[in-house]
């Protein structure tokens, strides 16, 4: 696609590399010749989680890259600091940073367990900027340094805040929309890979990046689809994971706002706006009465978490579903029934969601559906109902 060579012989310190985002931008910069050091914690095989360091650097030695493979936990300084040495011993120095490595969960500030919190904190700021101040000398020597930082987008907007207060946190590069990495697909599933990109937009994204002039460019908040789109690329379908199909909106951008439409138009938000007949199948009691048929311990060892639908308009009311214990539950309960995650929205928009006419997250994106507690259980459920759709 682009004009090859431009990283040879340059020296890319990558963190977090061994799989996803950061071994992508690796093996396209491995492509024109360049040194990956691939800077990642997993040295054997994760049970969830495919790739480790070692299996990482044989792809990049492969694609045309030389690569230092350094077993490393960014939050440690001694760690750290022996891999950037390592890099110099064996490359001479370091041309390129890019601070991939994250942590995060899912949780609002009540249900967040400090060891989480520390991790988060631990990795996404302290590990970024420990990896910055040790490699910046080196970068001094370089005649193009870059230092790339991947993160979600920075958005002041209250309405992110309000329910995102424990997040992720030179040039700063985000993404949207979605990117099928291993940590989606624990968090949503089949559901999720299937409506997001490959991690190759953002490698191609990257690379245009790196390759311009660092003393012209620098200073900027970057999203993948603008550069690529500022660089003459204009088919982003190649990089979709089911080419022309729905896309799972990334958060945190004014642009998702954009695709409120497509997500909450059509036949699900007609259906939401027309009350329902008497005797009409398509309120919550008759979904649930379905739901409670398709309940199984094989569901509930994959969601794990109990919900709490709190639900106005012409069917309000207070309903259950239980996915925690063995072979689960849904009913009605009381306004106090505490639960994992509650989800407030119409009546008939939650049956809607539950028969597949309109998307969990689009409701929440564009502000019909309020979630709280365990977001990561939320994605879940939305990927059941995905399964469930066809029996409702």
């Amino acid at each position: 696609m682009f004009s090859t060579g431009k990283l040879a012989g340059c020296t890319l310190f990558i963190t977090g590399a061994s799989r996803g985002i950061g071994k992508a931008i690796a093996l396209r910069a491995a492509r024109d010749g360049a040194n990956i050091v691939i800077a990642a914690k997993t040295a054997e095989p994760h049970p969830k989680l495919p790739g480790t360091v070692y299996t990482a650097a044989e792809e990049v030695e492969k694609a045309g890259g030389k690569c230092l493979p350094c077993v490393v936990d960014i939050r440690d300084e001694g760690q750290l600091e022996n891999a950037v040495q390592q890099t110099v011993d064996r490359f001479g120095g370091i041309d390129i940073v890019v601070n991939n490595a994250s942590a995060i969960h899912l949780t609002g500030t009540v249900n967040t367990p400090m060891k989480r919190y520390d991790l988060m904190m631990g990795v996404n700021v302290r590990g970024t900027f420990l990896t910055s101040k040790l490699c910046i000398p080196h970068l001094h020597k370089s005649s193009n340094p870059h230092i790339l930082n991947i993160s979600p987008p920075l958005n002041m907007s209250p309405r992110w805040f309000s329910d995102h207060c424990v997040g992720n946190t030179v040039d700063l590069f985000t993404f949207t929309p979605a990117i099928s990495t291993a940590a989606l697909e624990m968090l949503a599933g089949d559901v999720g890979v299937q409506m997001s990109r490959k991690p190759d937009i953002m490698a191609d994204a990257a690379y245009l990046i790196l390759t311009q002039n660092s003393r012209d460019f620098t200073g900027n908040f970057l999203v993948d689809d603008d550069v690529l789109r500022d660089h003459g690329v204009t088919d982003l379908d190649q990089y979709a994971n089911v080419p022309g199909g729905e896309l799972l909106p990334d958060y945190f951008l004014d642009e998702a706002e954009s695709f409120k439409t497509q997500w909450t138009s059509g036949k699900g938000a007609e259906a939401a706006e027309t009350p329902p007949t008497p005797g009409d199948p398509n309120t919550p009691a008759a979904v649930f009465e379905v739901v409670q048929t398709l309940l199984s311990p094989e569901i509930t060892s994959k969601v794990n978490a109990t919900f709490h639908f709190v639900l106005d308009g012409e069917n309000p009311g207070h309903w259950l579903l239980d996915l925690k214990n063995e072979s689960g539950s849904c009913g009605e309960c009381s306004p106090e029934t505490e639960t994992d995650v509650t989800m407030t929205t119409n009546s008939q928009l939650m049956v809607d969601m539950f028969k597949g006419k309109v998307g969990a997250t689009g409701a929440f994106m564009s502000g019909k559906l309020k979630i709280k507690g365990n977001l990561a259980a939320a994605m879940q459920l939305e990927t059941l109902m995905g399964k469930m759709k066809s029996k409702l």
